[in-house]
């Protein structure tokens, strides 16, 4: 199996965000959909302590990300843990339905977790639409606008996760052992400032391919 053709299904990039007793957390996810007029389906890896989240609050929100959103959004919210950052700290929020939701997106969607189903990696949540309103006009970023526009990769956690590798032609280049960004080109020639450009990682964290 050609497993590229995966690439050819269209996704959008959203923040899925819920609450961790008082405190919000979320992760970014691009598996959601509208399955009925009312209820939204979401993708969230068994490893993400939003998972965990959203099982004890009951409810969660998606920020529908556009393509001009801050460029820290998707580092902050797909490369790091809420277990240990407060990923919502310095942002500009709306408070709804007791969730928060970012400002710098195109607008959100309120639910209800009303069911759930486990497979081996993910789980996935079915939520009652409560609330929802667009908060910006932007053109909301597909998972190919991320990828091949802002040169962005998946998390391993991610449902659409591929392994990013490069032809045995002869060229250098180094991978993130963060987010899998691929550098092409001899990295150790850049400053020691270098920071990866998707999950802002210094150079350190890169290996050789």
């Amino acid at each position: 199996m050609n497993i590229n053709i995966l690439r050819n299904l269209s996704y959008g990039v959203y923040v899925v965000s819920t609450m961790c007793g008082d405190k919000p957390t979320g992760c970014i996810a691009n598996s959601a959909m509208q399955v009925t007029h009312d209820t939204i389906a979401v993708s969230i890896n068994h490893d993400n302590f939003t998972n965990k989240c959203i099982k004890e609050c009951k409810k969660f929100a998606l920020s529908i990300l556009g393509v001009d959103v801050n460029d820290n959004i998707i580092p902050v919210f797909g490369f790091q843990s809420g277990r240990n950052v407060d990923k919502f700290k310095g942002l500009d929020v709306k408070e709804v339905d007791g969730l928060d939701v970012l400002s710098d997106s195109t607008g959100y969607i309120i639910c209800d977790v009303i069911n759930q189903m486990e497979t081996e990696t993910h789980t996935i949540f079915l939520g009652k639409i409560k609330d929802g309103d667009i908060l910006k006009q932007q053109i909301p970023m597909t998972y190919a606008y991320y990828h091949q526009v802002k040169k962005g990769t998946s998390p391993k956690t991610a449902p659409t996760y591929i392994e990013e590798t490069k032809p045995d032609d002869g060229r250098i280049a180094y991978r993130c052992t963060i987010c899998n960004y691929i550098y092409e080109g001899d990295i150790t020639k850049e400053p020691d400032t270098y920071l990866c450009p998707i999950c802002k990682q210094p150079k350190s964290k890169f290996v050789r391919i």
